[in-house]
């Protein structure tokens, strides 16, 4: 785990993977939740005995937008922000889904820091995440997030 006390630390990770998660399952549960949550009940991600007929594979796939949100979970202990006093998700430069990712598939995040510069008194953090599903050439996500550290000017280190 990377830790980051200043902007000065987090400019020296610039180009640097800062971390590669473990493997996770998307099975059809978790897909189901984000279908319920989202209120997409497209037949790809939901109807598997469709999905067994009329897909490629036979399988159900994850939602391309349950694949972007994976994102936090997977990255979050990438790196370890000391002094924070609140951390927001400012957004997405710019997102492209390359592999659908199977039901049952395995996924993992790797993370990569882009830029790191100070704005609003605040560390702006943008990273290159990506989403690879095992056994597969591409990935299944590439994403350019952006996230605003808050620094705790009063802390010692």
């Amino acid at each position: 785990m990377r830790v980051i006390t200043s902007i000065e630390d987090a400019k020296a990770l610039e180009g640097e993977e800062v971390g590669v998660s473990d493997w996770i399952v998307v099975d059809q549960n978790r897909i189901d939740q984000f279908a319920e949550a989202t209120g997409d009940y497209q037949w790809i991600h939901v109807d598997t005995e469709r999905a067994e007929r009329e897909m490629p594979d036979g399988k159900t796939i994850a939602h391309g937008y349950l694949t972007l949100a994976l994102i936090p979970g997977l990255t979050g202990n990438f790196v370890d922000v000391k002094n924070l006093t609140r951390a927001i998700n400012f957004g997405v430069n710019k997102v492209r889904f390359y592999t659908p990712v199977p039901v049952g598939a395995r996924v993992r995040g790797r993370a990569t820091v882009l830029q790191a510069r100070r704005r609003a008194g605040a560390l702006m953090l943008t990273s290159e995440v990506q989403i690879e599903v095992e056994g597969e050439r591409k990935p299944a996500c590439v994403a350019e997030t952006l996230g605003m550290y808050f620094f705790d000017e009063q802390a010692d280190g």
